[in-house]
């Protein structure tokens, strides 16, 4: 999978994503992430990439045409469209559903916006969808970009050592991950759940789906919400309450 990121901030893609399993998956060749500096393709002396908006206000916008050249440069090279994702607070908030739509495109170029945001012409032009990872205000897009693609990698075969740790990850199927323990089987007064050391899988199974769906409706009552609960799930929430009530 390939990620084309423009950016003014092309050297913090290196220092984070190219450590850990994302750079281990580079490494492999599972994926290519390539961040392309926005001012090397500024026609300004002084490589500027913003100027102050039409109409007045506060702040700067960023120029459509260094963006829209740094874009031609990747694309003119294939012979497809990458699909274009804008990170933007006024995208489509980012979860675990995105992320698995937005993983079947095979090559995904990402801008990251600055300042009061990009010269609008250039989201109407080339931009397929925005992306939001959450309402609150950021300095760029640049962490944005980042999430979103360890994200998406995540889903890549191959990236993560053991595939089924993916799938049993929090948001997977709507719902929290179960709790996790290991060494020493007591610490500080407090015992390890005697059913994990029982070495019946299928118990363990069950008490960890258990655990799931009492810590979404617990945290996260508006997942829980949107639950379809199945009729096991059901099975294991009603005996679960049985047995509060008889303590």
């Amino acid at each position: 999978m390939i990620f084309d990121v423009l950016t003014i901030f092309p050297e913090i893609f290196d220092t984070v994503l190219g450590s850990s399993i994302i750079g281990r998956a580079q490494d492999a060749g599972l994926l290519k992430v390539t961040a392309h500096n926005i001012r090397d393709f500024s026609m300004d002396k002084h490589k500027k990439t913003d100027d102050s908006p039409y109409g007045g206000g506060n702040g700067l916008v960023m120029l459509a045409q260094p963006i829209y050249d740094a874009y031609i440069s990747i694309v003119e090279k294939l012979e497809y469209k990458p699909y274009f994702i804008y990170m933007s607070p006024q995208g489509k908030r980012l979860d675990q559903q995105l992320v698995e739509q937005l993983a079947v495109h095979k090559h995904i170029i990402m801008l990251c916006g600055h300042y009061e945001g990009v010269d609008e012409r250039i989201l109407e032009e080339i931009v397929d969808e925005e992306v939001s990872i959450g309402d609150y205000v950021l300095t760029g897009g640049e962490l944005p970009a980042m999430v979103l693609i360890d994200a998406i990698s995540r889903t890549i075969p191959g990236v993560l050592s053991n595939e089924d740790s993916y799938s049993d990850e929090s948001h997977k199927d709507g719902v929290l991950e179960y709790p996790q323990y290991t060494r020493p089987y007591e610490f500080r007064g407090t015992k390890v759940p005697d059913i994990l050391l029982s070495g019946h899988h299928a118990n363990i199974k069950k008490w960890r789906r258990l655990q799931s769906l009492k810590r979404t409706r617990e945290r996260r009552p508006d997942l829980y919400g949107q639950l379809v609960l199945s009729n096991e799930d059901k099975k294991l929430l009603d005996k679960d309450r049985n047995d509060v009530l008889r303590e």
